[in-house]
């Protein structure tokens, strides 16, 4: 390093240093805006009552599974500290809780649990009497709880029961309603010692802010209706956590916002009441949905959730997880800063707070179970879900990458156009060998092919043509009759039978190769190509290190044909956005036409791979361990067809996924290795350049793991339920973030209207699941078969539109089932169901685009017979 260098790279240090500082800043700055504190009322005095239940974390009553004495003693100890007065809803079950309450001090408001099975209903009754009787800090009694509201029996039924009790005790007695079942059954009032109410503003839709005001209202209403009759509120509260419910959202704020408010507004009016409740209760989750777990002042580890007195964080230890998520992405932050700091900054900021967040996010997922009651279906949600979000977040920094090299690169590194005429010497053309392989295609085609090679502006060149296994003589003896009538350039070759599909015919190519050749071209028998096609890139050549000359796939006739017209416009993506995203690290995947190599190169690193039905990516692959250059050069220089029919276009690209897996699994000690010859940055774009087509692999999986989920919910809810809205969010995020970073690259890059961009879109979604099952088949199996993509017309019988997108068809029809389902079952009243059926309807766009490119393409008229 010189003197002049030193204090360019100290610059780009401190620069690169305090980029990363200031984005781990604002990480924590975010964490901090998000759980600032808030300030309302304090309240330092005794609380009126609690509702207890007192199930442990891991114990459901309802599976009989009930807490030891000494739980109770240690809850109603705990308690003590807050009330003295505890209301409880079962005598039959913990019994014990009227001896430890007496020897604390507490008194109770005790209840029979009475539902829809009378026996049951016998032995609540009975031992809620025998109960009263035996212990005097019992003073009130309630015979029910919401039996009326959940239908449990009817209303001469519970008043029965309410008599009896009445008849066998001395203390007050009731039942427990919300206030439109006493509205209903007025009479019910005449049978009861004092009203009991449950108000929660929470399930009627109350914006937290209004919700005293609306606690107040119904218990002014009840005094209007019952004047003289004694209430107490039985229930009141707000959970922490949960599902909103419009207005109403479960937050720790709001908790302790309600309930400090709610202590002073109450102490104020003398108002008779129980807190709903005093410990979380995560069985209820099964019973009443998430929110039913967390209405507790105290969690189920019996700790307080916040204080009564100064301010409240909704997220008491989000310092901890934002120092964490900060110190993991610095390191990841300041590598990519100080490697790309010649980005402009809004660029690197950009990929920076993308780093930054993604750390959060996964910092924000191992923490859940900390902040949520987690039951197996989460556990198991959890697992599952944890290393697809990593996956997810991979793939979605990969495209982001992209994305920022493309937007907020100062300039290309390695940019490549056509030489100058007057930069290439003619006398040292070197000799080009321009092979043309073909399988049954159409010979009016290849021999339009052949005519512009014949018109190429250069002296130095053969054409081999190599028909590999056409078996049809009237498709085949054309080309070979114009071949001849071309001249001596031109030579045919019809190879029957012929191993190795088209690599096979390009080796033999190689054999019967001029000796004078120095670089041998191929180009598809599709393609129509420029007359200086040669002439202007040959000269890279001249440089020893330079191994191919890569011209990009184009398209001709496409712009008056709808299908042509989108799919030219997926292709074109490609070429003016990833193909220079590689070439800035030399790591551009070579494809099989417009294509230049070096052929003692080829021949030097073994010639064409026939085990891998994508020879032309291995191939470039391969040169590039070798240490050669490859030169992409983005012009226009030849032409081709794009796929006849949707089926043509299904089959291309599930042939270049399975040979992609090929190459991968061949290869892949080279792409892991760091002394297997590729540089750093072609060891990554070859590992991660296919991770979107992995993201298709993974979409696949989701979506039966979906469907057979909803089916699940539908027809079991009591062992399948809707997955906590937190586990989808971020599956929702990655949907809109890899949507708008391809919709912004096509506006950028690609000269085409936005008709055309969703055009192509739909085009390439359409794709994903053809390339799902080519990534699958490609892992599992070892050998492909290269199936022909038929371009200008088919040899053979036209497709039915639809055959070809049939497994797509009947994927789409069962997630639309699904969401029919999802609709009529569990409905749109949660906001995890609301999310579910977005995912759903997500996972179903792949599918339609299929149905729709499909449509399209026979609509407009291109598979002809």
């Amino acid at each position: 390093m010189n003197a002049v260098q030193t204090p360019v790279v100290r610059k780009s240090f401190w620069r690169a240093l305090a980029l990363t500082l200031l984005v781990a800043l604002l990480n924590v700055g975010l964490w901090a805006w998000l759980n600032r504190p808030v300030q309302f009322a304090d309240w330092r005095g005794e609380i009126a009552g609690l509702a207890f239940n007192p199930s442990q974390r891991y114990q459901d009553p309802t599976k009989l599974i009930f807490p030891s004495e000494a739980e109770l003693d240690g809850d109603v100890r705990l308690l003590s500290q807050y009330t003295k007065r505890l209301r409880t809803y079962s005598s039959a079950e913990n019994p014990q809780i009227p001896r430890i309450a007496k020897f604390y001090g507490v008194r109770l408001m005790a209840g029979a649990w009475i539902e829809g099975r009378s026996e049951r209903n016998e032995r609540e009754l009975a031992a809620l009497i025998a109960l009263a009787r035996k212990y005097d800090n019992i003073d009130r009694a309630i015979v029910g709880n919401e039996v009326i509201l959940r239908g449990d029996i009817g209303i001469r039924a519970l008043i029965g029961y309410i008599d009896r009790a009445r008849a066998q005790l001395d203390i007050p007695v009731s039942t427990a309603e919300p206030l439109d079942t006493w509205q209903r059954y007025p009479e019910l009032a005449d049978h009861v010692d004092f009203i009991t109410v449950h108000i929660l503003p929470y399930w009627e839709y109350i914006d937290r802010k209004d919700a005293i005001g609306f606690v107040l209202g119904q218990y002014r209403e009840l005094q209007r209706l019952f004047p003289g009759k004694p209430i107490v509120i039985g229930e009141v509260g707000w959970p922490s956590n949960g599902d909103r419910r419009r207005y109403a959202k479960p937050s720790l704020a709001n908790e302790a916002h309600f309930l400090r408010e709610w202590f002073n507004v109450a102490d104020g009016q003398d108002l008779d009441y129980y807190i709903m409740e005093a410990i979380d209760q995560p069985w209820k989750e099964g019973i009443g949905g998430r929110v039913e777990a967390y209405w507790g002042i105290l969690n189920a580890n019996r700790q307080p959730k916040f204080s009564f007195t100064g301010t409240v964080v909704e997220d008491p230890i989000w310092p901890w997880k934002a120092g964490v998520a900060s110190l993991i992405a610095l390191l990841p932050m300041f590598w990519f800063a100080r490697h790309f700091i010649r980005f402009r900054a809004m660029g690197l900021a950009f990929f920076l707070a993308l780093i930054q967040l993604s750390a959060s996010i996964l910092v924000w997922m191992a923490t859940l179970p900390y902040d949520f009651y987690l039951d197996p279906l989460d556990w198991a949600m959890l697992a599952l879900l944890f290393p697809a979000q990593l996956a997810i977040i991979l793939i979605l920094l990969i495209n982001a990458f992209e994305f920022t090299e493309v937007l907020w690169r100062p300039r290309w590194l390695r940019e490549f156009r056509p030489l100058a005429p007057d930069a290439v010497d003619t006398a040292a053309q070197p000799f080009v060998s321009i092979h043309l392989a073909c399988y049954n295609e159409p010979p009016e085609m290849v021999i339009l092919t052949l005519d512009s090679l014949a018109a190429l502006d250069y002296e130095n060149y053969e054409v081999i043509v190599l028909d590999n296994n056409t078996k049809r003589e009237e498709i085949w003896r054309p080309v070979e009759a114009h071949c001849a009538k071309l001249g001596a350039k031109f030579r045919f070759y019809h190879l029957e039978p012929w191993p190795g599909f088209k690599a096979g015919a390009l080796n033999y190519g190689l054999e019967v190769t001029d000796p004078r050749a120095e670089v041998v071209a191929v180009v598809d028998a599709d393609y129509e190509v420029r007359s200086d096609w040669l002439r202007a890139l040959t000269g890279y050549f001249s440089d020893p290190r330079v191994a191919v000359v890569q011209c990009p796939q184009a398209h001709r006739e496409w712009e008056h044909n709808a299908f042509r017209r989108m799919t030219n416009w997926e292709y074109d993506g490609f070429f003016r956005i990833g193909m220079h995203h590689r070439n800035e690290r030399n790591a551009i995947i070579q494809h099989g036409t417009m294509t230049m190599v070096r052929k003692h190169a080829l021949a030097d690193t073994g010639a064409w791979s026939e085990w891998t039905i994508c020879e032309d990516a291995e191939l470039g692959l391969r040169l590039m361990r070798a240490g050669y250059d490859l030169v992409y050069v983005d012009e226009l220089m030849g032409k081709g067809l794009t796929p006849a029919d949707f089926k043509a276009y299904k089959s291309q690209r599930y042939r270049w996924a399975f040979g992609a897996m090929q190459i991968m699994k061949a290869r892949w000690h080279w792409m892991v290795s760091k002394d297997s010859g590729l540089t750093r940055g072609q060891r990554f774009h070859f590992l991660t350049g296919w991770f979107s087509w992995f993201g298709d692999a993974l979409h696949l999986v989701f979506t039966l793991m979906a469907m057979l989920w909803t089916l699940g919910m539908v027809l079991a809810p009591q062992y399948f339920t809707l997955p906590m809205y937190l586990f989808l969010v971020p599956l929702i995020g990655f949907f809109l973030f890899k949507a708008a970073f391809g919709i912004i690259l096509y506006r950028v890059r690609v000269p085409c209207s936005w008709k055309d961009t969703i055009a192509a879109s739909v085009a390439s979604m359409g794709l994903s699941h053809a390339i799902a099952r080519g990534i699958f088949e490609g892992l599992w199996r070892k050998k492909g078969e290269f199936v022909r993509t038929a371009k200008s017309r088919r040899i053979g019988a036209k497709p039915n539109p639809f055959t070809s997108v049939s497994e797509e068809l009947l994927l789409f029809l069962a997630l639309v089932a699904c969401v029919v389902g999802m609709v009529n079952s569990t409905g749109v009243n949660y906001i995890e169901g609301r999310l579910w059926i977005a995912i759903l309807a997500a996972q179903a766009i792949p599918y339609a685009s299929a149905l729709i490119g499909a449509w399209v393409a026979h609509r407009s008229g291109d598979a002809v017979g």
